[in-house]
């Protein structure tokens, strides 16, 4: 049966959260444990969903879940399938839920080693492109240009020096049984990429991007909003990894406005023409890569 919001399970399963009004991080791990069902185990480490998950005595997880270190949601994902897996249960599904920070920059090493092994977990980065529960610094998946508290807008920097860490081709680039990316945006593509995930053996990632609204400086009711036009844009692209292949499953047939879409967000309100005209040569560049190598 095909997963839609109509045959979603409407049991929930990460509810009474603290997370901020329109937080993308949290819309994500609530779509994908609803996907997954009460059999998912959960890893989490410092972040976010740690932050507003997990406040004593209430725990917002309607199934397991536990806190992990801030380098090691893929290792603790590691001992939880194989304890589990020594006890002879079989139907569970260990799911990591990291952000950009704790996956791309802390938690990179513990992932490629997982992939390495090809234990049989789902790791999903909710991708919100800084370490927004810290007080909103730079990570390696921040894009150029965007104002943190570690690269201001000034005279002289003009935000984030440095481009987006793609990090859904260096996971594939492992050779990972499954990959994929995908937005709060376009929720169906999300859930078909859980539910496809779940029932693949060995290690898949899934990254998602998820927006915050309060480092992003966006309104608290434009979430999927912002994220959909992301994608609409051509910034980021929905896309899967599987047996060797890349497959593209969005394809704009035009780009709207990146100027449109940078400039209602106050992280880049500082951007010149000059500078947005950098970010669209880039995305031309890179779409230009995808066009060839994707089918």
């Amino acid at each position: 049966m095909a997963i839609n919001a109509k045959t979603l399970n409407e049991t929930e399963f990460f509810y009474g959260h603290k997370a901020c009004a329109g937080c993308g991080g949290s819309l994500a791990v609530r779509i994908a444990l609803k996907v997954l069902g009460e059999n998912a185990v959960a890893v989490l480490p410092a972040g976010c969903m740690s932050a507003v998950g997990f406040n004593f005595p209430q725990l917002c997880f309607g199934n397991n879940a536990i806190i992990s270190t801030f380098a090691g949601t893929a290792s603790m994902l590691t001992g939880v399938e194989a304890g589990l897996r020594a006890q002879g249960i079989t139907d569970f599904h260990a799911v990591g839920f990291a952000g950009d920070g704790g996956t791309a920059d802390i938690g990179l090493q513990a992932l490629s080693g997982a992939i390495d092994r090809n234990d049989d977990i789902l790791y999903i980065c909710y991708d919100n492109e800084a370490y927004m529960n810290t007080g909103i610094q730079k990570s390696s998946l921040t894009p150029f240009g965007a104002r943190t508290t570690t690269t201001p807008a000034g005279k002289n920097i003009r935000g984030n020096l440095r481009p987006k860490k793609n990090l859904f081709e260096i996971v594939a680039a492992h050779g990972i049984p499954y990959a994929a990316t995908a937005s709060v945006g376009y929720i169906n593509d999300f859930m078909r990429k859980v539910e496809k995930a779940k029932n693949i053996r060995g290690t898949k990632y899934i990254h998602v991007l998820a927006p915050c609204p309060t480092g992003w400086g966006v309104k608290t009711d434009e979430t999927v909003e912002i994220a959909k036009e992301v994608v609409d844009c051509g910034l980021w692209y929905l896309a899967e990894y599987e047996n060797g292949e890349f497959t593209l499953n969005r394809r704009p047939k035009e780009f709207s406005d990146v100027s449109a879409y940078l400039k209602r967000q106050s992280r880049f309100k500082h951007l010149t023409d000059a500078d947005i005209e950098i970010i669209t040569r880039s995305r031309d560049e890179k779409w230009e890569f995808i066009n060839n190598s994707f089918k």
